[in-house]
């Protein structure tokens, strides 16, 4: 199956904004890459910010998804799953250019809560909160929503520290926190 121009020029730019970063990355470098001219890309996106949200967008489905499958990999019981996040984590900090989470990156080069793109990467952890409540309550844990706040905590921790480090063994002190946290809240 073919690849539209837009989808095209997406690819290219989450690549080079994972790579080089959003600001870092002007239009003309995309549009080189892509080899998509000018007029396809305002075709599609009315601003750069516009071109970055849908990159995020793609990133967050990707994202997502892997983690779930490496989640549902990790065992049958909604704590196996929970716990095997880390793991994943750990498989994820250990992959050629690992430069921390996107999305933690977009909120810090676009910091008012109100931009778009700030709001898009925003959105990605509240999915990923919401799919974390969902898995601790089908592992039995009483207060669900307090569980996804401190998972989310413990993987954007780890995933900061590895970033920082360049350590991947955080995401293993991470599952360690999660294992004694589950425990805890019964599940």
């Amino acid at each position: 199956m073919s690849v539209s121009r837009k989808d095209h020029l997406v690819e290219t730019a989450l690549a080079l904004f994972a790579r080089e970063g959003f600001h870092a990355t002007g239009i003309d470098r995309i549009l080189a890459e892509s080899g998509v001219a000018k007029m396809t890309l305002y075709k599609h996106f009315r601003s750069k910010e516009e071109l970055v949200v849908a990159a995020l967008r793609l990133r967050d489905e990707r994202f997502r998804a892997w983690l779930a499958e490496r989640a549902a990999a990790g065992g049958k019981s909604p704590r196996k799953r929970l716990l095997s996040v880390f793991d994943a984590l750990e498989e994820w900090f250990g992959t050629p250019g690992f430069r921390g989470c996107m999305f933690v990156n977009a909120c810090a080069e676009y910091g008012s809560l109100e931009h778009p793109v700030h709001a898009t990467a925003a959105e990605h952890k509240g999915a990923m909160r919401g799919w974390l409540r969902d898995l601790a309550a089908e592992a039995g844990v009483a207060d669900a929503e307090e569980a996804a706040d401190q998972l989310m905590l413990l993987i954007d921790g780890a995933t900061v520290t590895a970033h920082v480090t360049g350590n991947g063994r955080a995401a293993r002190r991470a599952r360690r926190t999660a294992k004694s946290l589950l425990k805890q809240a019964g599940a």
